[in-house]
């Protein structure tokens, strides 16, 4: 799954192995830099970072164009 456009892209993907760090979860890269670095979530970090966003945990990053500017 794609987000964003241009540079700002995001891809969402489950992880295709299982590795020794996170074992079996899901990928999340830049879609214009596929083989730039990516982050590697276990699949209980994604539950847990899905229900955050979900409840609005993390709301306050994007209502004042994001970040901690107090």
């Amino acid at each position: 799954m794609a987000a964003g456009s241009g540079d700002a892209a995001v891809e969402v993907a489950p992880l295709g192995f299982a590795t020794a760090a996170v074992g079996v979860g899901v990928v999340l890269r830049q879609a214009g830099w596929p083989e730039g670095p990516a982050l590697l979530f276990s699949a209980a970090e994604w539950r847990v970072f899905l229900a955050g966003v979900r409840a609005g945990d993390f709301d306050d990053l994007t209502a004042s164009g994001g970040g901690n500017e107090g």
